[in-house]
């Protein structure tokens, strides 16, 4: 099996067969990384880089020349064409014509997928706002298989801003991929998003327990604030009522990643959660939980992780970016078709879900400010697009980036006998959500929109109006 002329957009565009094709690539090219110059030689590297960026950006363009191609870039979207209102499609298509394969960062969630579409190329995503960041994470899969030769069954906690930690939300879907058991330890108002724990359930099963207050009071300075286990192991941290959090975590943590306040992402409500950021040092460390844990980060770090721990053998933070650069030759000689590696698939670990697609153009837009398909240059060609990934309750997610939200009305391409008087829409939690077929659903998020297209409101929808308009 070959990965030639392949995207990573997402983790899920790889399995864990693919994967771990890359990883064992990497190893091949790490024994001999300076042997590697006749492999990408006479192809072009764009390196797309709109959002600040040390490790992710040098070590592409580091792996790209270790394997003798070239690299051109843009660093600064003031300094493009974009800053005069270009498309991103438009800007895609031009330099897919001048490039083998592009690296892109940028501020705009789904951004990375855009690019994918448009520019007949391989595309990586370096990372697109705060939604995914798939190289890091081959990065820390990669780190942890060469330090404890396997991931399953493994208990990685998770560590400081999960809300809008690109990197966390491509890692926790990869380490159920790797029957992993993920421990949540997030800052204060920075919990994982609903719509990434909703995808975990719904597509990679295992079992998410919450900790209630009284446990959370038994853990002290680790902030643990729910458990996943894989659907492939026994539940060993099964957060029942009583159960003493000690004695659960006695067997100790295998891996602590830790992650620095999205500061540039907070919203103005946001900022003072920074003052109340967990830190990782030695005191912490003392605990016999993290006796044997690897203490990891995809920096850069500011205060959550002290300098005091760079000499404690437990720490691999600089050891994971030097490996950077061979799991990236790898990445981009495999995508270019330059090298090939053998795949093993393994089909319990890779999940495959086909949800019915929403297309449909009445007006429903994703709820994400920051998804690329609200922005105003881009509207102007890219259509809604989701997936519907429940029916009860109705909700859709965006193809871009991923946001999942529940819209406000239904209704049907085919009313009753054709007839005006008959062309009603509905509230979304009622059976019509269910009982309308996948290919006739209409969606709308306002009334307004559900009647400039013609429907008139069921009395059930008109009796909630009037509730609403009685304040009964």
């Amino acid at each position: 099996m070959t990965l030639k002329n392949r995207s990573l957009i997402t983790v899920d565009d790889f399995s864990v067969g693919e994967m771990e094709g890359v990883f064992n690539l990497a190893d091949e090219m790490a024994e001999s990384i300076t042997n590697q110059l006749d492999v990408c030689k006479g192809k072009v590297m764009a390196s797309l880089f709109f959002e600040s960026s040390t490790r992710t950006r040098l070590s592409f363009e580091t792996a790209m020349h270790r394997l003798g191609g070239s690299v051109i870039s843009a660093v600064d979207i003031g300094a493009t064409s974009l800053a005069k209102g270009e498309s991103i499609a438009d800007m895609a298509r031009v330099i897919g014509s001048y490039a083998d394969i592009i690296v892109i960062r940028h501020p705009w969630e789904g951004a990375a997928k855009v690019v994918a579409d448009y520019s007949g190329i391989p595309v990586i995503n370096g990372g697109d706002g705060g939604h995914q960041h798939p190289t890091q994470t081959l990065c820390d899969l990669y780190t942890i298989r060469k330090e404890r030769g396997s991931i399953a069954g493994m208990n990685i906690a998770l560590w400081g801003d999960l809300k809008y930690g690109r990197t966390i939300h491509s890692l926790i879907f990869a380490l159920a991929k790797f029957s992993a058991n993920i421990l949540f330890c997030p800052s204060p108002g920075l919990e994982v998003p609903e719509h990434v724990i909703q995808k975990l359930i719904a597509e990679y099963g295992g079992d998410i327990e919450k900790m209630t207050p009284e446990q959370k009071a038994k853990t002290d300075r680790f902030p643990l604030n729910a458990i996943y286990t894989t659907p492939n192991q026994p539940h060993q941290l099964a957060m029942m009522p009583g159960v003493d959090i000690e004695l659960e975590l006695k067997t100790g943590l295998d891996a602590l990643y830790v992650t620095r306040p999205q500061k540039e992402r907070f919203n103005d409500a946001e900022q003072q959660l920074k003052d109340k950021y967990p830190v990782v040092d030695k005191e912490l460390l003392k605990d016999k939980s993290f006796r044997r844990a690897m203490v990891m980060h995809p920096l850069p770090r500011v205060d959550e992780l002290a300098y005091e721990l760079d000499s404690d053998p437990r720490s691999l933070y600089f050891k994971q970016a030097a490996q950077g650069v061979p799991v990236r030759m790898a990445l981009v000689s495999l995508l270019l078709g330059m090298k090939d590696t053998k795949i093993t698939e393994n089909e319990t670990s890779a999940p495959k879900y086909e949800y019915p697609i929403y297309k449909q153009d009445t007006g429903i837009k994703c709820p994400n400010k920051k998804c690329v398909s609200v922005q105003a240059t881009e509207i102007r060609y890219l259509k809604p697009d989701f997936k519907i990934v429940n029916f009860k309750p109705l909700t859709l997610r965006c193809n871009y980036c991923e946001h999942g939200f529940e819209p406000k009305y239904v209704a049907s391409t085919e009313w009753h006998e054709g007839m005006l008087v008959s062309k009603k829409y509905h509230s979304a939690g009622s059976h019509w959500s269910q009982h309308i077929k996948p290919e006739n659903l209409l969606i709308f998020n306002s009334a307004k929109d559900a009647e400039a297209a013609g429907f008139k409101a069921d009395i059930r929808v008109k009796k909630e109006a009037e509730a609403n308009l009685s304040g009964t």
